[in-house]
């Protein structure tokens, strides 16, 4: 279908050259100098056929009236040094406009490591917050309502511990827990094969997810118990249609398992979010969240008959690449994050989140911060794009790239299930291969300058522009171990004891872990304390050779 160098097209009556001999989008689509009818009807696309925001299959959108009823959530990621550092940072993006929070935790809290474990030594605050108690929750959400406040972790393996610590802070200041209202992200399958900050081996990381579904249902019944990620599959290399296809087949090994737990699909599937990430191809991007929609209503409807439409609307969080902004000319990143978050916007996102144009270079300032809210509220009243449902729905353009991405990603997922599922394949690498493979080709793009990045291969000039960077302080790591020292010396050690046995009892049995998580943070256990009883009866788990 794409024109060759020797058909470009005639202007005024004379062959016409053109700037590349090959056009594909960034994640390698095939692009015709321009869609059609026609070529719309060779992809089996009924344009008459793509219906209605707000009515199944949802590619138009899961609310009829999108943004004229409601804006998309605002958050900007946030967490860094110490938790009374982090809760300034949140005040001072509330006061400015900012609707949710979102929380960077630091590579020990990840990890489920305390601050004062030797192998936290140097890393503590530095990638987010440090949080190692409930007492440090407490510090982070000082002042912060949190029954009207939506909250989104970005935290996995120890999600439980961490989804504890908020709800113990909630009820302190007299929230009910079904009132709390967030997120956690609490996807481990992606961090086998994207991201990498996994503790227990994959059978009992999809026990604690199930058993965090079970008892949310029930006790925290606003909160979105997961929050399944492209977006780090997409940062770690992948393509368009890749980040769609894992992330779905992740999704679909969740809900088997919960219903292998016994759960009804209803009981969370109305809870169930996605995270995807929003690169700079407009609109490969917009296209990828309308086929991603509809492929989730397909693949939902036809193999677990829900009641609740619900439980096959796929509701998402948007950031927008962080892997495309660039050291270089860093300036140049605000357009990137501005045509990014247009996309998501344009692509109908439920929350987004755009990137400061220094984290290239470290941390957001509170100058960087700002500009990113901004961005979103200047998109949001001045753009237009928020006035109407779904503006780019019916062309020609964008209605083929959707198609392509929901054809391709489901002949990827039905590719993953003739493996075994998503967790077998897993294990036996074959996502990470197919990652890598993509990355590889785009790096060779870059270094070929088939591929052009302003500022990196094009563009180029002598930048003696100083960025101000955020700058740590170097005594976080000490304050925070010091902490530490004083809750341990000021508790109640038989009683900690006792609570941390019971987690090891009931990570042997069927028990559900939760309400034995949360006492033990009520009565001042620690993060690093209670993975560690988990640790003692799960195990551990290494990557296959060679990831």
């Amino acid at each position: 279908m794409r024109a060759s160098l020797d058909e470009a097209p005639l202007r005024g009556g004379y062959m016409v050259s053109q700037r590349k001999e090959d056009w594909k989008t960034l994640s390698g689509l095939d692009l015709d100098v321009q869609s059609t009818p026609e070529s719309l009807d060779e992809l089996g696309v009924d344009v008459s056929a793509i219906g209605t925001a707000g009515s199944p299959p949802y590619t138009r959108g899961i609310h009829s009236t999108m943004y004229r009823s409601r804006l998309w959530t605002m958050r900007q990621y946030a967490g860094f040094s110490s938790a009374k550092a982090t809760n300034e940072r949140f005040k001072l993006l509330l006061e400015r406009g900012q609707k949710g929070l979102s929380v960077a935790f630091d590579l020990p809290t990840q990890l489920g490591l305390d601050a004062d474990d030797e192998m936290s030594i140097g890393e503590v605050g530095k990638v987010g917050v440090s949080i190692s108690s409930v007492d440090d929750m407490r510090q982070l959400l000082e002042g912060i309502p949190l029954d009207k406040v939506s909250t989104s972790m970005t935290i996995n393996a120890p999600a439980m511990v961490l989804l504890a610590m908020y709800i113990a802070v909630a009820e302190e200041q007299g929230v009910s827990s079904h009132d709390v209202l967030g997120t956690i992200q609490n996807d481990i399958l992606k961090e086998y094969i994207a991201r990498g900050t996994y503790v227990f081996p994959p059978k009992q990381s999809m026990r604690l997810i199930t058993d965090i579904f079970e008892y949310c249902s029930e006790h925290v019944s606003k909160w979105n118990t997961i929050s399944i990620s492209g977006y780090h599959i997409r940062e770690a290399g992948s393509t368009a249609v890749q980040e769609v296809a894992f992330t779905l087949a992740n999704a679909l090994a969740y809900v088997e398992a919960a219903i292998d737990k016994g759960l009804d699909v209803d009981s969370f599937g109305p809870r169930l979010s996605f995270f995807f990430n929003c690169h700079n191809d407009f609109f490969e991007e917009a296209s990828k969240f309308r086929a991603a929609r509809s492929l989730w209503y397909e693949l939902m409807t036809s193999r677990y008959s829900p009641k609740d439409p619900k439980s096959s609307m796929l509701r998402f969080h948007t950031q927008v690449a962080g892997v495309s902004l660039t050291a270089q000319q860093p300036l140049n990143n605000i357009a990137r994050v501005t045509i990014q978050a247009l996309a998501a916007v344009c692509g109908g996102t439920q929350s987004l989140h755009t990137n400061s144009y220094d984290e290239a270079l470290g941390l957001p300032t509170e100058k960087s911060a700002t500009v990113a809210l901004r961005t979103q509220q200047i998109i949001a009243e001045e753009s237009g794009a928020a006035d109407v449902v779904d503006p780019l729905g019916g062309s020609y353009h964008v209605e083929a790239l959707t198609k392509q991405i929901h054809d391709l990603a489901l002949e990827q997922i039905l590719k993953i299930e003739s493996l075994g599922g998503a967790m077998k394949a897993i294990e036996e690498g074959w996502q990470q291969r197919e990652i890598h493979n993509a990355a590889y080709q785009h790096l060779n793009d870059v270094e070929s300058e088939r591929r052009k990045i302003v500022g990196v291969n094009h563009g180029l000039m002598d930048d003696d522009t100083e960025t101000e960077v955020l700058k740590l302080d170097p005594a976080v790591g000490k304050e925070q171990c010091q902490r530490l020292e004083d809750l341990r010396n000021n508790r109640n050690s038989e009683l900690v004891a006792a609570c941390l046995e019971a987690i090891r009892k009931a990570a042997g049995s069927d028990d559900n872990l939760f309400p034995h998580v949360l006492h033990a943070v009520k009565n001042d256990c620690t993060l690093g304390e209670i993975i560690q009883s988990m640790k003692e009866v799960f195990g551990t788990w290494m990557a296959p050779s060679g990831f």
